[in-house]
């Protein structure tokens, strides 16, 4: 069995960022990780990356083709298309062996998660690769420190849970950017109902809309998992404990051999007994 996560979120969200993050903390405990960069847009990341779809296309090759003519949002999204045309190209990059661990870092165009199957379809590829995947939806903090933003955020999420259908865990990102008040706050939030959030909030516009904003909590709360997980990427007990939940969504090291930490005394062992 093998392992993807799969990084997604809207743009500024912070993705390559958590990526060279949890690839550092797993180098620094001596776990072996791969990162691949499927963002096409992307210009600059710091993690060394196994795959880099740039390879294959950027986002600079098809708008520089004059036949095509298309504006930045529609070249990612014939670049994502031309991938999905190509996995063979990125099963063979991949060359993965049994227990490896990839983080895809993923381009932030929301609606290559909420409205196009591009995504599903590269997690059913890799769920035919024996993988087992599990998708890491991220949201800055400014997106919760007021009810409406936090509601607007949580849809979201719950739409690419929708629509990809796979083992999720969505993370707040950016938590060592606030102050301790904004800190406080969003642990206030996080541990409020949706429909309480509401009721709380005086704001004009979810004064006028009350009765849309209920029905929009109510649904929220329906589907309870959309739950949101902080990250605080200069915390090593805030890392440890955000890969620990997505180690147990992805199933990882269930299958994992033991390995003896004193091989060679073991065997010395067994052959003493033999002689015995």
């Amino acid at each position: 069995m093998k392992y993807a996560q799969l990084v997604m979120g809207p743009a500024g969200s912070g993705k390559s960022t958590y990526c060279n993050t949890i690839y550092n903390h797993c180098l620094n405990v001596g776990r072996h990780v791969m990162c691949v960069n499927l963002d096409p847009a992307c210009e600059h990341f710091n993690y060394p990356a196994s795959v880099d779809i740039r390879d294959l296309i950027s986002l600079d090759d098809v708008l520089e083709d004059e036949e095509l003519t298309f504006g930045p949002n529609g070249a990612l999204v014939f670049c994502m298309e031309y991938l999905t045309q190509n996995f063979d190209w990125l099963h063979e990059h991949l060359n993965e062996g049994e227990d490896d661990y990839f983080i895809f870092d993923l381009p932030g165009q929301i609606e290559l998660y909420t409205h196009l199957p591009v995504m599903r379809q590269l997690a059913d590829a890799l769920r035919g690769w024996d993988f087992n995947v599990c998708s890491v939806f991220l949201i800055d903090t400014q997106f919760v420190l007021d009810s409406e933003k936090f509601v607007s955020g949580a849809l979201t999420a719950l739409s690419a849970m929708v629509s990809l259908e796979t083992p999720h865990v969505n993370v707040l990102t950016k938590m060592d950017m606030l102050s301790d008040e904004n800190r406080q706050l969003v642990e206030e939030f996080l541990e409020t109902d949706p429909s309480a959030l509401v009721e709380l909030d005086n704001h004009l516009w979810n004064e006028r809309h009350r009765a849309l904003t209920r029905s929009i909590a109510q649904i929220l709360e329906e589907y309870s998992l959309v739950k949101f997980l902080p990250l605080d990427s200069n915390d090593e007990d805030s890392i440890t404990e955000a890969l620990m939940v997505i180690d147990n969504t992805i199933q990882y090291g269930e299958d994992l051999e033991v390995k003896d930490r004193y091989p060679e005394e073991t065997d010395d062992q067994e052959t003493n007994d033999l002689n015995l």
